[in-house]
């Protein structure tokens, strides 16, 4: 029965969980990143042509393609997860994309194969979308089920740390190598060396994934005497829509945020502020260390306050301050751009440090992998995987650069309405099938106790 299983993991064994999980997290999401740190060098590869902005247009639409994906991949791993345990689809997850990301380096480019290489491309893209579909959440519900109830925010934030780091070290290495090769070297081959790294790496994260184990949730769960059908897509829609709609309004905009700065704010930086490429990526790369660093603040933050301040917090953060952000990156100064990309960067981590718990504490063990895994994606190819066609989108049409600015605005009051609707999860435990039971308010640990 349920009762027999503690609700965490303690000491040496929850650091190796959340190594595992980390470490897979950072080699998905590595390889997901370099496509849109490379976009400008994908665009003349692939979609080539005298209109640059044109070119971008193509390559931001292959990106938000694959996120079209996403969601199916959500239902699919998720309703597996959710069946068979976490660690076999995490280990699944992180082959598909360490191999569709280095055949995506592998690719001949549109002069050698013509129209066939820029469908190949969006066809692995939309394998990479799939496969990252069933990434986030599994680790977020991997790491969330081993950890102790009061403190699933400090110990969930390693995962988003994970997700900025990899899109550092993406940063990080195509400015090394924009900085360290010829524009006719970078355009023949160094292009294709972050993609062909996927390899190692995949290999490396698949074997830490395969040694974990699984969580005391779902050990829980499997060992119900009389056990309940798992998370078919039907009944968790039936059961959970409404959780699922409030926060996927929330996710909206840790979505937007996200890729706001990780993936469009360099091409902006480029565009709109005349900066060269690598000097686009110093910005960024140090807004994502930056926050990789400040996610444990922002995680513990979120445990003292409880996830409902916390939302209040961050949508507040955004509306305010996205407005001077697009003006400081805009101005042209590298003094100007970096707090810009910051004011950005902190609203966003928050964002995600706390989207991280809601995924878990929101949803019970049964339909939480599948539930979660589908809000995450809908919300992300919505309003993520669009965010950097949207932004040049908006720009063209409205001669306006601070247009995204003001969608943001929008999105972080809509957020708001959605994520406070939410009830207070912070201190729950995860075992059983009644995560979402609580009122509004932190639950008191006595009352956590008697239950």
């Amino acid at each position: 029965m349920t009762a027999s299983y503690q609700d965490h993991t303690s000491g040496p064994a929850l650091r190796k969980v959340i190594s595992a999980a980390a470490m897979g997290n950072f080699v998905e999401w590595f390889d997901f990143a370099v496509y849109g740190f490379l976009a400008t060098m994908i665009a003349s590869q692939f979609f080539p042509g005298d209109d640059v902005s044109l070119g971008l247009l193509k390559t931001f639409g292959v990106f938000a393609v694959a996120f079209a994906m996403r969601p199916l991949g959500g239902i699919f791993f998720g309703i597996l997860g959710d069946k068979l345990g976490r660690k076999g689809v995490l280990s699944l997850t992180i082959l598909m994309m360490a191999g569709s990301t280095t055949l995506i380096g592998l690719l001949p480019s549109y002069a050698a194969w013509g129209v066939a290489a820029p469908i190949l491309l969006t066809l692995l893209r939309c394998l990479q979308g799939f496969s990252a579909g069933g990434e986030y959440a599994g680790s977020i519900a991997y790491v969330m089920e081993h950890a102790p109830h009061d403190r699933r925010g400090w110990f969930g934030s390693f995962i988003p740390v994970s997700t900025f780091l990899a899109f550092a070290s993406a940063a990080l290495l195509v400015f090394g190598l924009e900085s360290g090769l010829s524009a006719e070297a970078m355009a023949g081959w160094g292009w294709r060396v972050p993609f062909l790294l996927a390899a190692p790496l995949g290999l490396v994260g698949l074997y830490l994934r395969w040694r974990m184990e699984e969580t005391p949730a779902f050990k829980a769960m499997a060992a119900e005497e009389t056990p309940h059908a798992h998370s078919p897509l039907r009944e968790t829609l039936k059961s959970q829509s409404g959780q699922m709609l409030r926060l996927g309004a929330f996710i909206s905009l840790t979505a937007l945020s996200f890729y706001m700065f990780t993936t469009y704010f360099s091409t902006f930086l480029q565009i709109e502020g005349g900066f060269s490429r690598p000097r686009a990526l110093l910005v960024t790369m140090i807004a994502l260390f930056f926050s990789a660093a400040a996610c444990p603040l922002a995680g513990a933050l979120s445990d003292r306050i409880g996830r409902r301040n916390t939302i209040r917090l961050v949508c507040t953060w955004l509306f305010v301050m996205v407005l001077p952000a697009y003006l400081l990156a805009s101005s042209g100064m590298l003094w100007k751009a970096i707090p810009g990309v910051l004011l950005l960067a902190t609203g966003a981590l928050v964002a995600n440090v706390v989207t991280a718990a809601l995924l878990s504490e929101t949803f019970p063990t049964r339909t939480r992998y599948t539930a979660s895994a589908f809000t995450y994606n809908i919300s992300y190819t919505i309003f993520g995987g669009t965010a950097p066609l949207m932004a040049t989108w908006l720009i063209d049409r409205s001669g306006n650069s601070l247009a995204p600015a003001f969608y943001m605005m929008v999105i972080a009051a809509l957020a708001a309405i959605g994520g406070l609707a939410l009830r207070e999860t912070s201190r729950i435990s995860l075992i059983g099938n009644d995560s979402a039971a609580p009122e509004p308010g932190i639950v008191p640990d006595a009352l956590l106790a008697a239950r």
